[in-house]
């Protein structure tokens, strides 16, 4: 869901409290995301704002990003203009989704210049636009044409207008009138159908509407609430929803929604070609697997047209020339129905049966070869699916050179970065007072961590029966939180991470070994155990948040 006018009123309060703020530098994420360096008068904060359909938002965050490599026309625009400049206000129009940034520049003389950004957060219309003190717009980062919207015309050069205004709506913090069977996204302004329902609910629960507006006004974090794979949230408890909601300091819970599905789109964005190649390979090997199958139980059915030939032979003077020829079997006596050729005589018929025998006996290897490798082509590609479906940037590009080394990307096509002598690769580690915890979410960082940075006595973890990450325990004998934290880590980032009492198998590594002729990071193990756990988003954010150091 979208943030609505009332949440963004809060975004907006403690952004509006670090101002004056200086622009260090100014960076683009993906085609919908611009982060802003900035010197407040507390501390260097990075300021996010992205105009993606479904993810917009802004937010001071501590996340790290990678940028692009080639940006965008707008983000040149806005580095000429205001680089090094000040913000000195922002302010949120009424209680729209839309704020206004007033920052002060210098330009290419030194003089002093005021530009306006508006950055307007209204779904798919989500926008940034940089507009000169005469309010003619400079540029926008989706620039809308006449053709596209005859009303308003979002171009370099044209005067810059606002939304239409909801003018009829009230002002939910001095409300004159409340009609309860009416939604109020209808009735105020800032409201979103999630919050209508929360504020009428509340009312019916006796509750007054200005004690509803002094909770939301006074309220300085966010609450989630996961259900079915999908998360809603409001800055408000959300009391008619019969879940126990995750609660965040509102920033940092901004970061914990939104980055790791931004993460998915910035991956398609820059690395759509992977997701393209894994679902391609697994659709083929998937649709070839029963036709192989199939042509292997023909295969193995071959003693019968051995049968058709020996029979040819034997009763060949007394067979007369039919298309359909009946002869009592030698093994059973009953009647065989043998298909003749008419084109040939007996003979020549009895030797293109024992062509076919021969020809599927040779068959049955080739094809038993050949199921075994789609087999392991289809797990090969299974693991990629799982690993992009979580991976971070860094982890996808690891995975591209994976694939390029397995031939299925062309290096010449591809464009590698450069790798340093010996460059580690960026699996996750989780630092405890007397021990660490590796994760590694891809192949590459697997065969990392399980055969070059872990010990032989520490321990191993993985989902059983589902494709999932490494992880290793800097411990011989871990204790049950250390087990229940590496097991917790092992279901999260793997194909049961919705999924409850997820089995783990947990060995020493020396009982490892490596799985000849596979593709990944698949092992086999001599003596394990299993720990069923339970993926806690939660408890995974905790651990993020305290434990995790790169």
């Amino acid at each position: 869901m979208a943030i609505d006018g009332l949440f963004l009123r809060q975004l907006s309060k403690q952004i509006q409290e670090c101002l004056p703020a200086k622009i260090l530098k100014i960076q683009q994420i993906s085609d919908t995301e611009i982060l802003f360096q900035l010197r407040t008068t507390q501390k260097t904060k990075k300021l996010i704002i992205s105009t993606h359909s479904v993810y917009n938002r802004i937010n001071f965050t501590d996340a790290s990003y990678i940028t692009m490599e080639q940006p965008q026309n707008f983000l040149m625009v806005l580095r000429k203009q205001i680089d090094g400049g000040i913000i000195r206000s922002m302010e949120q129009l009424g209680l729209d989704r839309i704020l206004h940034m007033v920052i002060e520049a210098r330009n290419e003389l030194g003089d002093i210049h005021t530009k306006h950004l508006y950055i307007e957060l209204m779904g798919k219309y989500a926008n940034m636009v940089l507009v000169n003190d005469e309010g003619i717009i400079i540029d926008a980062l989706k620039r809308i044409p006449p053709f596209e919207n005859s009303q308003r015309t979002i171009l370099p050069s044209a005067r810059f207008t606002l939304p239409n205004a909801h003018l009829h709506k009230q002002d939910p913090f001095h409300p004159t009138h409340i009609n309860l069977e009416e939604s109020f996204t209808k009735q105020f302004h800032g409201f979103s159908p999630l919050l209508s329902k929360e504020v009428q609910y509340r009312i019916s629960q006796a509750q007054t509407m200005t004690s509803i507006m002094q909770e939301l006004d006074q309220s300085t974090s966010v609450y989630l609430y996961d259900e079915e794979g999908k998360t809603t949230f409001h800055c408000l408890p959300l009391t008619h929803i019969s879940l126990q909601p995750r609660c965040y300091e509102l920033m940092h819970g901004m970061d914990i929604l939104y980055k790791e599905q931004e993460d998915k789109v910035r991956i398609k964005q820059q690395s759509g070609d992977l997701f393209r190649l894994v679902n391609k390979e697994l659709i083929k090997n998937e649709s070839k697997l029963p036709k192989l199958r199939h042509s292997l139980k023909e295969a193995t059915d071959c003693d019968k047209y051995r049968e058709y030939g020996d029979l040819l032979f034997a009763y060949q003077s007394s067979i007369t020339k039919q298309p359909i020829i009946t002869l009592p079997s030698f093994e059973t006596g009953e009647d065989v129905q043998i298909t003749l050729d008419m084109r040939f005589d007996i003979k020549h018929n009895a030797n293109r049966y024992y062509q076919k025998y021969h020809k599927l006996k040779r068959a049955q290897e080739v094809l038993q070869e050949q199921i075994t490798l789609c087999e392991k082509e289809i797990q090969y590609f299974s693991l990629l699916h799982q690993q992009l479906s979580h991976a971070s940037i860094q982890d996808a590009i690891e995975i591209r050179e994976e694939l390029v080394k397995q031939g299925y990307l062309k290096a010449q096509k591809v464009k590698i970065r450069k790798k340093k002598k010996q460059e580690i690769p960026h699996f996750d580690t989780f630092d405890f007072k007397d021990y660490k915890i590796y994760v590694g979410k891809n192949n590459i960082q697997n065969e990392y961590v399980t055969w070059k940075l872990a010990r032989k006595q520490d321990t191993w973890l993985h989902t059983k029966d589902f494709h999932g990450s490494h992880v290793i325990i800097t411990l011989s004998n871990p204790h049950e939180q250390a087990l229940r934290d590496a097991a917790i880590l092992a279901a999260w980032y793997s194909n049961g991470r919705y999924s409850s009492s997820v089995p783990v198998d947990y060995c020493p590594v020396h009982q490892l070994k490596k799985i000849p002729g596979n593709k990944g990071s698949f092992v086999s193990m001599q003596a394990y155990k299993t720990i069923y756990i339970d993926p806690d988003p939660e408890y995974i954010q905790t651990l993020i948040d305290t434990h995790r150091i790169n």
